[in-house]
């Protein structure tokens, strides 16, 4: 199952980043189509958030695949509304495809 954890401002209630880790197990590896999905939405979010909006985040991948995105500022919340997007992405997934995707929010 992959599992995405987003982090949530308790101040603010704005998205500050996301953790996302594990595979779907929906079919063999090379042929997930929810592995494909997911980790395509989560790369478009990443490159969004840093090379369109050049805004100011921490990415790194991990040799296993997790990948973590945190946003280091977000003034006028362009961040919070691509990883809510994201967020939103993954529900629908998770929706067509059940016990794939993990999804929680925690408050920071």
């Amino acid at each position: 199952m992959i599992e995405a954890k987003f982090f949530r401002s308790s101040d603010t209630e704005k998205l500050l980043g996301f953790v996302v880790s594990g595979h779907a197990g929906y079919a063999e590896s090379g042929q997930d189509i929810v592995c494909a999905a997911v980790s395509s939405a989560v790369m478009l979010t990443a490159n969004s958030v840093t090379e369109v909006f050049a805004l100011n985040a921490k990415v790194r991948e991990e040799p296993d695949g997790d990948i973590y995105l945190k946003l280091t500022e977000d003034p006028d919340g362009t961040g919070d509304k691509l990883l809510l997007g994201l967020l939103t992405h993954l529900y629908m997934i998770d929706k067509e495809f059940p016990k794939t995707v993990k999804i929680g929010v925690i408050d920071k």
